[in-house]
């Protein structure tokens, strides 16, 4: 295995997570690419273009090339929209490929759907096989949408199938996300194969909380709880709100002393009332025990999980969830819900909380009268549970499944 091509249409690796399309996705592409280069192997990163300011290609890490292709306009372009510039960017990356000699890629890795169909005629075009990840499924998106959440366009959902279908081989995080390809997609079991993510384990480590709290202006003896992400409905932040308003209401002795971090930007659907959680706060009354903060790069956002005693997952729908496990890096316990990838991210009782359900009087129990009392135990044995998970282990399993996939692919070529 000499070069990959990956394909990220709709969200640049270069972007800062938490924000608009950018997510775990980014950071997964990012942390395997890196690794896959040290190995040996070229990666080259085929993204769309958001400013005439970008150029060509970016050097994303030694080895790791990011090209901005040009699909339609710079700028203001949703991704719901973007499935009309498909045409577009498939043709600058078959143009970038038309420019070297015939296999100079050997595998193709495509995330999320909009990727997958490029990727889908590039494996025709170029003749490797076609590797497809897709993050989220619109199907299992739908099965449990946010109130408030438009559900997913049945365009993307004939999308997915099509991707499942032409796919030489599909990543699925978890063995409950390579069981939702099977019975929800049709997907054929032997083409699908389970890699869970993993964490930045030399940057995600166990801290000095105090001194992340002094960073952040927050008191030594406060009890601060915190969510990371993105600001949308899907992700669920207004549940962490809610079930701090409701922890106030069963004890006011603790508003002296609650933080409630929000730490992340809008996103999707959230960017249409991109100030509707920090309303909510002021509905509940309790805008002087919430901070905002924006997204913050890898360095900051470790000080922000030192310094909380709890941090909080409560997404309607997780692929995986790579919060989850950053912050028990740092040693903090996760309170999540008990939905998607969390519950193999989470160690339910040991290195944090699983919730059923998102009524807020629910999680206000599972913080105050469980994780809460808990807090040390739990831990103690975070880091150790995160340990399980690590980016080298995700790549070196990748990189043995492209080698499967290509095999495979030319059995099938020469039969």
């Amino acid at each position: 295995m000499k070069r990959v091509a990956v394909l990220s249409v709709h969200t640049s690796p270069l972007e800062q997570p938490g924000t608009g399309d950018a997510g775990g996705m980014n950071v997964y592409i990012v942390q395997t690419a890196t690794r896959m280069a040290q190995r040996g192997v070229e990666v080259e990163i085929f993204t769309r273009a958001t400013s005439s300011e970008l150029p060509p290609v970016a050097e994303l890490a030694p080895g790791v090339r990011v090209r901005h292709v040009a699909a339609g306009p710079f700028e203001g372009l949703g991704k719901e929209e973007l499935p009309g510039q498909l045409c577009a960017f498939t043709a600058g990356v078959l143009r970038a490929e038309a420019r070297h000699e015939p296999g100079y890629y050997d595998a193709i890795h495509s995330h999320y759907w909009l990727s997958g169909q490029v990727g889908w005629l590039a494996r025709e075009r170029w003749g490797v096989p076609l590797v497809h990840t897709a993050h989220t499924l619109a199907k299992v998106k739908n099965l449990a949408l946010a109130e408030g959440d438009a559900p997913e366009p049945r365009m993307r959902v004939i999308g997915e199938e099509q991707v499942v279908n032409e796919s030489d081989r599909l990543v699925a995080n978890t063995d409950i996300e390579a069981s939702e390809l099977i019975k929800l997609y049709d997907a054929e079991p032997s083409k699908v194969a389970v890699v869970a993510p993993g964490v930045d384990l030399d940057r995600f480590t166990p801290g000095d909380q105090a001194r992340a709290r002094h960073w952040f202006g927050i008191p030594q003896d406060a009890v601060v709880l915190a969510f990371v992400g993105r600001i949308q409905p899907l992700k669920a932040p207004d549940v962490l709100l809610r079930a701090a308003a409701e922890m106030l209401v069963r004890d006011p002795g603790l508003r002296s002393k609650l933080v409630v971090l929000i730490v992340g930007g809008p996103s999707g659907s959230g960017t249409e009332r991109p100030k509707a959680l920090e309303e909510l706060a002021w509905q509940l009354g309790i805008t002087d025990v919430v901070r905002f903060l924006p997204p913050q790069p890898g360095p900051t956002l470790a000080e922000v999980y030192r310094a909380a005693d709890l941090v909080a997952v409560p997404s309607h729908n997780e692929s995986f969830g790579l919060v989850a496990l950053e912050a028990q890096a740092c040693g903090t316990p996760v309170v999540a819900a008990a939905v998607g990838g969390l519950p193999v991210a989470v160690n339910d009782g040991v290195s944090g909380v699983l919730v059923h359900g998102h009524e807020p009087g629910r999680w206000a129990s599972a913080i105050s009268g469980l994780a809460l009392p808990q807090r040390e135990h739990l831990a103690s044995n975070a880091v150790g549970h995160a340990r399980r998970f690590s980016w080298d282990r995700t790549t070196d399993a990748l990189l043995e499944g492209y080698q499967e996939a290509g095999e495979v692919f030319r059995r099938e070529v020469f039969a």
